[in-house]
């Protein structure tokens, strides 16, 4: 038997083990079950991947998510490793296809979603495959206090009775005490090897920073550290608008979201990997795979949902060990707009099952049937049908495909992209021209600022309902501007589809999952509360903050984070300070930032030393906020 480094060597081309990884390893090749929980970056797949190799047989690997053993099927494929993923989508003939490869073509993994083991048939084709490991990837989600519990999870311990002899590895990046504990019970692993890696990480300065002016406070930070640097933002618009401005401001950005085409992700991707921009401002879609080494800065611009994504996503900073920082910027009203549009976008109960009940009438599937089937879904057009909130309406369906009810193909995407191709002036020329189609273009413009500058999502139903028009008349002037060449519009049918798990049930099938429901809420609630925490505790450092939430104690202060460098700050000499502003003064007026800049002093400080010099009537502030000396 080959030697784990030489597999690693030979396939890998990696010359060490990261930390851990060789231990992990040892553990599961002499047959004992294992808990891994390394952070983001710590190579978790290395750690089920060499073991297989080592041995004779095939490893499963059970994940939840497809675009993740897509991934690691194409790594493994290209290493020359056969490989196979069972995901949604596939049909039962190429799927017996598929597992016959794996029985009979010398196959090493295969991946499958957790919802594919309660089919009975794949159940017993997986008992009879030479299995040599089965690795649990993702495995918080088998917890309810996991930030993504899904029920599928608690299957995978039936497994255990088929292969008694098989090691299990369950492997996540996170995980609170209480989750742990739930892995080993759930996953059914017996007398588990548990290695756990610290949750410190050394080189990172977690800062928390409040700011009216946001874009300008991530220029200052981005000025002084100009290596490769990750926004995160919330939604798609906000991904083009932030890296339009900061294109605007200088700074070369691109950006990265789940609506993008492939092509366009890996045009991206590209530009930043390869340092052409400094910046990618991406939402959580961005992430999976990442692996480079020298992201200096990572920043929210928004809260997080829970600490568990805000540790992954800040893990991206820094991976060559040097220091790094990681930075969520607040404004003083988005706690409370958190807290607000979050609880408000919380599904219960009742909600659910009217969601649910209106996606089966809106496929027309009858009580009792339903099961298997498959349907194109349009998002926008669900919820304008139904009157629905789209945000409530989407955590709503993302719970019932969480549960297993339903299986979402891909993530929502609008099906056209349009664009203005000539300038306003000539827009308002052939308005003049088409009176008629005049209601429907500017309901277009006024919906749509940055129609001129880009390509732009479009909601064709929103449209038609904003204007008082119907769809059809709405595509009719789309199809009459785009033969003039006043527009370019796309139609993309890469829209979402749904498919059916169970029969319809309605209430049966809800009241069946509401308990989950009510835990997973409160759990929602409880991270939601751990993140303004985090946020507001100024009294504490802030990597402590981290490692306490994860169960871990720390005796020292971490002295980078931006509690420890607050305490170390000496305070500003005021007296020095109100000279030297007093000195600027004397040649031209200037605004509070511009004072900062010159006198390189703490922004608070100068606010403090403004405050004086007004109240002593030294100074004075003038209507276009500029200070002056006060005659």
């Amino acid at each position: 038997m080959q030697t784990a480094l030489a597999i690693l060597q030979k396939y890998w081309k990696y010359d060490q083990f990261r930390p851990l990884q060789n231990e992990i390893i040892d553990s599961v090749i002499s047959g004992k079950d294992t808990l891994a929980i390394l952070p983001t970056g710590g190579g978790k797949s290395v750690c089920f991947q060499v073991p297989a190799m080592m041995t004779e047989g095939i490893c499963l690997v059970i994940s939840p998510l497809v675009a993740l053993m897509k991934d690691q099927v194409a790594n493994l494929q290209a290493r020359n490793i056969k490989a196979i993923a069972l995901t949604g989508g596939i049909r039962s003939e190429e799927m017996i296809d598929l597992l016959d490869n794996c029985q009979f073509g010398n196959y090493k993994f295969l991946y499958l979603s957790p919802e594919r083991l309660q089919s009975n048939w794949i159940l017993d084709r997986i008992k009879n495959l030479p299995i040599n490991l089965i690795a649990i990837d993702e495995a918080h989600c088998v917890s309810q206090w996991g930030h993504d519990f899904r029920p599928a999870y608690l299957k995978i311990s039936d497994l255990k009775k088929h292969f008694q002899k098989v090691p299990f590895l369950a492997l996540t990046a996170t995980a609170t005490p209480r989750v742990k504990e739930d892995i080993i019970t759930e996953t059914g692993l017996q007398n588990p090897s548990v290695f756990q890696k610290s949750f410190a990480r050394e080189n990172i300065a977690y800062i928390a920073i409040e700011a009216e002016d946001k874009l300008y406070t991530i220029g200052q930070i981005l000025k002084k550290n100009p290596q490769p640097s990750i926004v995160y933002v919330r939604n798609r618009r906000s991904c083009i608008d932030m890296s339009g401005q900061l294109n605007t401001l200088g700074f070369k950005a691109t950006y990265y979201h789940g609506g993008l085409s492939p092509k366009e992700k890996d045009k991206n991707m590209a530009l930043w990997m390869q340092e052409e921009a400094q910046v990618i401002v991406a939402t959580n879609a961005f992430g999976m795979g990442i692996d480079k080494a020298n992201v200096k800065t990572v920043i929210h611009i928004q809260l997080p949902d829970n600490i568990e994504n805000y540790y992954q996503e800040s893990g991206r900073a820094g991976r060559n060990g040097e220091k790094a920082f990681a930075v969520i910027i607040t404004s003083p009203s988005d706690i409370l707009q958190a807290e607000n549009q979050f609880l408000s976008n919380l599904p219960d109960k009742s909600f659910l099952n009217s969601v649910y009940i209106k996606l089966c009438n809106y496929f027309q599937i009858a009580y009792g049937e339903g099961f298997n089937e498959q349907f194109a879904f349009n998002m926008n057009h669900f919820c304008l049908k139904y009157n629905f909130p789209p945000l409530k309406t989407y955590n709503a369906i993302q719970f019932l495909d969480r549960q297993g009810i339903i299986s979402l193909s891909q993530e929502f995407s609008e099906k056209i992209s349009l664009q203005f191709l000539i300038p306003s002036k000539e827009v308002i020329r052939y308005i003049s021209l088409n009176p008629n189609d005049e209601e429907i273009i500017l309901t277009i413009l006024r919906t749509y600022p940055g129609i001129y500058e880009m390509q732009t999502a479009f909601n064709l139903d929103f449209i038609a309902k904003k204007s008082n028009h119907k769809p059809a008349e709405v595509q009719a002037v789309l199809n009459k501007l785009k033969e003039k060449d006043v527009i370019e519009f796309h139609s993309k049918n890469n829209d979402t589809s749904i498919l059916f798990n169970e029969i319809r049930e309605d209430e049966r099938t809800i009241n069946k999952i509401s308990k989950y429901l009510e835990k997973q809420n409160q759990l929602k609630k409880e991270q939601l509360q751990s993140i303004i925490h985090y946020i507001k505790e100024n009294q504490t450092c802030k990597n402590r903050l981290i490692l306490a939430y994860f169960g871990e104690k720390s005796d020292a202060d971490c002295g980078v984070c931006s509690y420890c460098i607050s305490k170390k700050k000496v305070t500003t000499n005021t007296k020095s300070l109100s000279d030297s502003i007093l000195t600027l003064l004397q040649t031209e007026e200037l605004t509070s930032r511009e004072i900062q800049e010159k006198t390189q002093t703490d922004t608070n400080a100068v606010i403090e030393v403004l405050q004086y010099l007004l109240e002593q009537e030294q100074i004075a502030i003038k209507a276009n906020n500029k200070y002056t000396i006060h005659h």
